[in-house]
């Protein structure tokens, strides 16, 4: 482990049940990143894992949360309201708590982990939102947009970036654009839904290096 950055492994209790935050924690830490998952994964993806390893090397503080259902060991994610009703309380108890990690606060996840990022985005107070892969449509659904819950967080001010793969079945970077969302925003890498991860790095600290 390198030279001043710690690690902690917990349980918050939310009204879904525990969910279980890994904190990695800079001895001086400019801001703290909170991570979600997606509906398929856990918050040990790669590209999820290796902005945890690294970001604390640029003085962030980087939390990873799994979602209750999953530490319940259930297959299947909650319905999105559900993953909303858990993520709230558990970034009240980071930044709101006894100890309270250090602003700003980048809310954040891939895929669904995005959407929550999103949706949640006024009420946790977040400073900036950092939507990974973020799931336009289902694939081959394009009518099915979720747009609304990406101009949303845009709507009422709060600075959003996005990080999407070239050629992602959920939405390329091309649908995003062509949805509203302005291209500024954007940062295109290669891949699909699990894009490459060192590009998704660069591009968090891309985007990070503005906060």
């Amino acid at each position: 482990m390198p030279d001043g950055i710690t690690e902690e492994t917990r349980l918050i209790d939310t009204p879904e049940g525990p969910a279980r935050v890994r904190t990695r924690l800079p001895a001086t830490a400019r801001g703290t990143v909170l991570l979600g998952h997606g509906a398929g994964g856990r918050a040990d993806s790669a590209d999820l894992a290796r902005l945890a390893r690294h970001l604390p090397e640029d003085g962030w503080a980087v939390v990873l949360l799994d979602q209750p259902w999953r530490v319940a060991g259930k297959k299947v994610a909650s319905r999105p309201p559900r993953l909303d009703a858990a993520f709230v309380p558990v970034a009240a108890e980071l930044f709101g708590g006894p100890e309270p990690l250090p602003r700003p606060f980048v809310s954040g996840g891939r895929s669904a982990g995005a959407r929550v990022a999103c949706r949640t985005a006024a009420v946790v107070a977040a400073d900036l939102v950092l939507a990974l892969s973020f799931p336009l449509h289902p694939p081959g659904a394009p009518d099915r947009s979720r747009y609304a819950e990406l101009a949303g967080a845009v709507e009422l001010g709060i600075p959003v970036r996005v990080v999407q793969g070239e050629r992602d079945p959920f939405g390329t970077p091309g649908e995003l654009t062509a949805a509203g969302l302005e291209p500024d925003l954007l940062r295109t890498v290669r891949g699909t839904h699990t894009p490459n991860a060192g590009e998704v790095l660069s591009a968090v600290r891309e985007i990070l290096a503005d906060w």
